[in-house]
């Protein structure tokens, strides 16, 4: 770092910053971005005092980073296991999404060897997943052996009673409630909070308590990091620089600029004019909290062609070159803040042409995990470390931009690169844990199968309304995608040894998704709910526009429906007892059973079955459930407008979106798979057995709260 010489009026403003903790941006009203992840941005924040960013930017050099390098390695060889432990080493390999009826065909076919491996020798079972089966419930229960009741996660979303709209479920980001205005600028004077909202105790923290040391790479609701006995890097709900879950910038010489695709959020598309062979515009940023103003902090640049004739980018001082349809590498970029502070972010660009008009896709701007600006894994220095061993990685939780594809933006080609970069260097990350860790656990997941099965089930769904023909290159996507997965088992299992148990698993599976489901729109035609001046619809998103003085029951999220309870929601009708117990039953019977008069089969089911939350969960989190889940049957799910809290015309929609495959039906018609080099009980396996079997293998008690039970076949289950 090259040293400055500040003038006075440059020293007075970082001198209140010494022992006051910065926030970049709360973002907790902030929209989500996704299409398949719907809900409000997680937000940003940094934490730490002046004086703590200043030893961050210096710890950045890499003679100050040995000792605790030294440090992490030591500690990731591990203390000796706890008694009675039957491996020393247990190996866990999520595969999100992975579909058992395809896992079975591709096995008959012969192409995925490695995973026949593991089931001749060991098991291959179906796993029972939770309800609803989403990713981030599944997983949370994956980590704690336990049901939603317990764990507190039942969707990506959930609304806040006090004025409906929605917040992520799974975290809340605040800023410091005390700072000092100094004319236009904000001095934070209190710490920001990152609070994990997910319940229980994670089964690497049990063995953490043991002395068993844990590597967990990109296991969901992971952030922010858990502490315990080991490294984790975070995965779904991390939010990029701008504090949404992935907010991608697009620009373009024709059209107009929108921060918003198609009257959803998801994208930026900026437009630019050209200069002769020069375009300038600017990378958005965090909004900047050390003003009172909180205005978008932007980085400018230019696009040029050289004396050679290719393109080249000139960004925060940096000259990167661009070639037509190839994604750049990982490109770091510093927002100023105030004084020397900054916000160090990374991106990648993908050209997709310069002549006769530019067209520039950018990823989201992501935490830069070797100067990250809020805790993306623990210990804080794990993620410099991967830095420097591999380069700059995604840090997004979606990292994979399936929003961009869906709009256009990138083609299915650069969206298949985005996601096997990503796959490359999670397997580089998972390759370097076990060459590390001798003993304990090691676990990681691989998001691939689910973006890719989202995005690509069309192609091989005549019976999709946007089936497309086998005639773009992309017609075995998904079948390439399950033999790069084998291969990558492959390369983990020549890494291992007979002490070692593995175990892949997926935390749910796969179907088509035909048909969505319009719950509030179902609830207006049924009169349980009512929009302001008696409309027909709501284009408008959260519940803008709904009287809540006459309605009983609303949806949003992708799970399930709300009932509208006095002294629960600020404007709640139905009362506590009978009334709400006989509307949850009236409603569970009539949605359950559901039929769909358009659908491609006469009379066809839509809804497999509806769930009371009593009777869906136990334990001390019900009360924060959605009071109906909604379990669809194959081919249906909850309609993209009734998740953001919209209510539509129609009941029953085609979905003719890029996003064909999904998983959000009931339980039992979507289990995952489970794939061992032990012999366990696959019969009525469930998610929740995972952490109790993990535990017996590494020689560590069940806790009582647990509702799993160990699946292995030796001995009988203590529980």
């Amino acid at each position: 770092m090259p040293h400055r010489t500040l003038s006075i009026g440059q020293l007075v403003f970082p001198l209140f910053l010494v022992a006051a903790f910065t926030s970049i941006a709360a973002g907790v009203d902030q929209p989500v971005v996704g299409l398949g992840y719907i809900g409000p941005g997680a937000g940003i924040a940094v934490l730490g005092s002046f004086l703590a960013v200043l030893a961050a930017l210096v710890s950045a050099i890499g003679a100050m980073l040995m000792w605790p390098m030294r440090w992490l390695w030591r500690a990731m060889r591990g203390r000796r296991g706890a008694v009675g432990a039957k491996v020393k080493r247990v190996l866990i390999v999520g595969l999100d999404g992975l579909e058992p009826t395809l896992a079975d065909r591709f096995l008959d076919e012969g192409l995925l060897p490695n995973l026949a491996r593991l089931r001749d020798s060991g098991t291959y079972a179906r796993l029972g997943t939770t309800c609803p089966p989403l990713s981030p419930v599944a997983w949370s229960s994956f980590s704690t052996g336990t049901n939603p009741g317990k764990h507190n996660i039942f969707d990506f979303i959930n609304r806040h009673p006090s004025d409906y709209r929605p917040r992520m479920s799974s975290v809340r980001i605040e800023p410091g409630r005390r700072s000092l205005k100094l004319g236009s600028r904000v001095v934070p004077l209190s710490r920001p909070s990152i609070t994990a909202l997910r319940k229980s105790k994670p089964f690497w923290t049990v063995l953490g308590e043991s002395g068993v040391f844990s590597a967990v790479l990109r296991v969901p609701i992971t952030f922010p990091p858990d502490k315990f006995h080991g490294v984790q890097l975070s995965a779904m709900c991390v939010p990029d620089l701008r504090g949404s879950q992935g907010m991608f910038t697009y620009y373009t010489e024709g059209g107009e600029s929108s921060a918003t695709m198609d009257g959803d959020v998801g994208g930026e598309r900026i437009l630019v004019t050209r200069n002769g062979n020069r375009v300038e515009s600017y990378l958005p940023g965090p909004p900047n909290s050390f003003r009172t103003d909180q205005p978008e902090v932007r980085l400018p640049f230019q696009v040029a062609k050289n004396r050679q004739g290719q393109a080249v980018l000139h960004l925060d001082g940096q000259s990167i070159s661009l070639t037509p349809d190839q994604y750049t590498p990982w490109v770091r970029v510093s927002f100023p803040l105030a004084a020397d502070i900054k916000a160090s972010g990374t991106c990648r660009f993908l050209l997709r042409r310069f002549d006769p008009s530019l067209e520039l896709y950018c990823t989201p701007v992501q935490i830069d995990p070797d100067k990250p600006v809020m805790p993306i894994s623990h210990p804080r220095v794990y993620s410099t470390y991967l830095s420097r061993l591999l380069g700059p990685f995604a840090t997004l939780g979606l990292a994979e931009d399936t929003w961009a594809l869906s709009e256009g933006v990138i083609s299915e080609g650069a969206f298949l690169t985005q996601v096997y970069d990503i796959h490359d260097e999670r397997r580089r990350m998972l390759l370097d844990a076990l060459r590390r860790v001798k003993r304990g656990l090691v676990a990681c997941v691989f998001d691939a199968p689910d973006r890719v099965q989202h995005m690509f089930w069309r192609f091989m769904d005549r019976d999709h309304p946007a089936w497309v023909s086998n005639d773009n290159g992309n017609e075995h996507a998904i079948r390439d995608m399950y033999v790069k997965m084998d291969q990558t088992l492959g390369e983990l299992l020549e890494q291992i040894g007979d002490d070692t148990a593995v175990i892949v698993m997926s935390d749910h599976g796969f179907k088509p998704f035909r048909r969505g489901v319009d719950l509030n729109a179902w609830l207006l035609a049924n009169g349980y709910l009512k929009l302001k001046d008696n409309a027909e619809v709501s284009d408008q998103q959260y519940l803008a526009e709904v009287d809540w003085s006459q309605t009983r029951a609303f949806a949003i999220g992708l799970a399930g429906i709300f009932i509208n309870q006095r002294g629960r929601e600020a404007q709640g009708i139905v009362d506590v007892g009978p009334d709400y117990e006989q509307l949850v039953e009236e409603l569970a019977a009539k949605l359950t059973g559901l039929k769909d008069p358009d659908g491609r089969q006469d009379g066809q089911v839509a809804v497999h079955e509806a769930i009371p939350r009593q009777k869906a969960y136990s334990g001390p989190y019900v009360d924060a459930a959605p009071d109906l889940i909604v379990g669809y049957n194959v081919g249906y799910r909850v309609s993209w407008d009734a998740a953001v809290g919209k209510c539509g015309r129609h009941v029953f929609i085609d979905n003719t979106k890029a996003w064909s495959g999904d998983h959000c039906v009931h339980p039992g018609l979507v289990p995952g798979v489970v794939f061992s080099n032990l012999k366990l009980k696959g019969d009525q396996a469930n998610i929740i057995d995972i952490a109790p079997t993990v535990l017996e293998l590494l020689g560590v008690a069940k806790p009582s709260y647990m509702d799993g039970r160990s699946l292995l076949c030796d001995e009988p289950d203590s529980s």
